[in-house]
């Protein structure tokens, strides 16, 4: 039985699209007989065509994939798009290097364990790039003598 019109007429009455028109098939010849949008809204109103509930997306997988990434995996070469610059910058690199280096220098003033000329001098290193890590700087420290092994931050 074709039941076309009266979908329509019910969606456009219910505000929504015909995939989301119900229709209750055990009285389906009283539907084929309504043929006036006054019918539909008897049949409406008698709950014999409802409109059925917006179908959503489970979000599972996506917070699933979320832990798992949180936790490092799927991060391997498979997974990439971007160069290695574009998934991690090197000016934003160089940012969190740098005040690293920096805090660190900061501290070891602070603390008397250089003094400020050492300090200036240091800081003007890092800035030109000669320490890649607060590691290399702290190395650099040792073996030039400035700062001693039993003074070393860990």
């Amino acid at each position: 039985m074709d039941l076309s019109l009266q979908k329509r007429l019910a969606s456009e009455i219910l505000g929504v699209g015909k995939d989301r028109v119900y229709i209750d098939y055990t009285k389906i010849k009283e539907v084929a007989k309504a043929l006036t949008r006054q019918d539909i809204l008897v049949l409406i109103e008698q709950g014999i065509i409802r409109k059925k509930d917006v179908e959503g997306q489970s979000r599972y997988w996506v917070n699933y994939r979320r832990k798992q990434k949180k936790k490092g995996r799927r991060r391997g070469y498979g997974s990439r798009k971007g160069s290695k610059n574009a998934r991690f910058d090197k000016k934003r690199r160089w940012i969190l290097t740098i005040r690293a280096i920096r805090r660190l220098l900061r501290k070891l003033k602070e603390e008397g364990k250089i003094s400020s000329s050492t300090y200036r001098e240091l800081y003007l290193k890092a800035k030109g790039g000669r320490f890649r890590s607060k590691r290399a700087l702290l190395l650099y420290l040792e073996e030039a003598g400035i700062l001693k092994e039993s003074q070393k931050e860990k």
